[in-house]
Order: C-alpha cells, then structure tokens, then sequence
C-alpha cells in the first residue's frame, strides 16, 4: 500500500510549480471569482474597500490586482513557496504586504481590521469553518464583507473531507477540505453572526464543467 501524507504546507508548496526555473509574472487584467476567464462577478462584490485580507492567496493574482486598484491589501498563505513566488511577482505593486501564515493563526495574532476579507478557491475551503468563521468576524471592520468562493461540491458530500494530490515521487497526499452547499455555508455564516448573507452556486459557462460556489456577508459587529 502507497504512504499517504498529511502534510498541507508540502501539498501547497506544490501548487502550480514552476516547472524549468522561476516563471515570469502573468498579466493579471481582472479579478476573477470562479476559475473560467471572464465568467461571473468581479472585484465589485467586495463594493469599495480601504484595506482587504485575502486568505490563501497562492500565486496572489487577485490581490495584486486590487491593490492595483489603490486598496491596500494583506495576502497570507501557509506555503513559503507560494509567498516566494508572489512576492517576486508583485513586489513593485504598492499597498500589497504577502504574509506567511495559517489563516487561523494571522487571525488571532494580527490587531489589523478589513474592509473586506475575501478567499478564492482559497484558506476558507480548506480551514474548519467553526474556527476561522468567529476569527474573520473579529478583524471586519463594522459592516465589512467576508466573502469566498471554491468549487460547486457534490450533492452527497457535506462537512470535512480528504482532497488528494501528488506529493515527492509520486507519494500520495492529503489535504482537508469542507464541502458545503451553498444552503449549508448561509447557515453557518449565520449562526457565527453574520448579516445580509447570500450563497449561491455559479454554473459553469454552458453548463460545461464544475460550478462556483459564491458566499458573501456582512460583518456580525
């Protein structure tokens, strides 16, 4: 029987690797929610936010382009590689600060409030909502937005699961990941206290294709 690994900093460092040395920055024109160009809303349902917390922002496409639009963002992600790579990327974007952290663990250290805290296909999907829910209603700033999005899940799937990738040679690794429907994340949303809570799931364009789930909502304080 193969190992199998529990190791989320590794499985993350492995992200989109660059495959032949250190890859250029890619031209980022649009924040983008769900993982088809062009498809669903942009930076507009985070409205006007000063300051914004992206939680597991990887290569930090998104955060790099809205601090491009003048918002001064934190970007944290648990992989040293992943905040490697996007500070080499955007270290010319001003208002932008990448953070090497665990969600929950920024969370409950920082003394910074946001605007917005946002996660694309990001920390949210993969961090137990019962702890990091009342750990982002505490850095909102009042009537400030949480919102995230991640993958339509299927319908007999529901709290946390095992997602499985490659790790070094070929291992077998695991990640958790909490699958919810849409339904499902507007309850929890709402008995950490949130407000004005909408969830919904995105089709894919034409119906080709895996969904978007999308949630956002107004700070509880």
């Amino acid at each position: 029987m193969p190992h199998t690994s529990h190791d989320p900093v590794l499985f993350w460092d492995r992200y989109k690797p660059d495959r032949d040395g250190p890859s250029p920055a890619p031209d980022v024109t649009a924040f983008e929610w769900t993982q088809y160009e062009g498809h669903g809303p942009g930076a507009e349902l985070l409205g006007r936010p000063g300051t914004a917390l992206e939680l597991g922002a990887a290569e930090g496409r998104e955060a790099s382009w809205l601090a491009g639009q003048g918002v001064r963002v934190t970007a944290v992600d648990l992989s040293p590689v992943q905040i490697e790579r996007a500070r080499r990327w955007w270290k010319d974007v001003p208002g932008l600060t990448f953070v090497e952290a665990e969600a929950c663990s920024y969370l409950r250290e920082t003394d910074e409030t946001y605007d917005a805290v946002f996660s694309i296909w990001g920390a949210v999907w993969f961090t137990d909502p019962e702890e990091l829910f009342p750990l982002v209603a505490k850095r909102l700033t009042a009537g400030g937005l949480f919102a995230f999005s991640h993958g339509e899940t299927a319908a007999h799937l529901h709290g946390r699961q095992l997602m499985y990738g490659k790790g070094p040679g070929g291992t077998e690794m695991t990640v958790d990941r909490w699958c919810y429907s849409p339904a499902a994340w507007a309850e929890l949303a709402r008995r950490h206290g949130f407000t004005d809570v909408r969830a919904t799931c995105l089709p894919a364009p034409g119906d080709q294709g895996m969904g978007t789930i999308v949630v956002t909502a107004r700070s509880p304080y």
